[in-house]
């Protein structure tokens, strides 16, 4: 089974930046696709960012241009570096996967909150 494993979050001011790490553990060769979502309380998890195993990435509208995933296949991690951060950006983060072979639980999430 596969597990993830979110970390990288914290409080920044507007403007700021983070780097969310999303280390993947288990029988990892199952997975085609790697995404970050993001939920805030009383909504559900919306996806934000996705990135292939060939590295085609995809991101939401709203944070195109600030956000960026990247993969390091070597760690089985995958990244989110975030800049420009704006208090709409606050929310918990999670990542998960595509896996072929079974559904990839839910990590804790790593919550991320940026003050005005």
């Amino acid at each position: 089974q596969v597990q993830v494993v979110e970390s990288g979050g914290g409080s920044v001011q507007a403007g700021g930046s983070l780097r969310l790490s999303c280390a993947a553990s288990g029988d990892t060769a199952c997975i085609s696709a790697m995404h970050w979502y993001r939920q805030v309380p009383g909504k559900g998890r919306d996806l934000i960012a996705s990135i292939t195993n060939s590295g085609t990435t995809y991101y939401v509208e709203s944070v195109k241009d600030r956000f960026i995933i990247f993969r390091d296949n070597v760690k089985n991690t995958i990244y989110l570096q975030m800049i420009s951060l704006k208090p709409t950006d606050t929310a918990v983060y999670y990542c998960n996967g595509d896996c072929s072979t079974a559904t990839i639980p839910w990590g804790q999430g790593t919550q991320v909150t940026v003050s005005s």
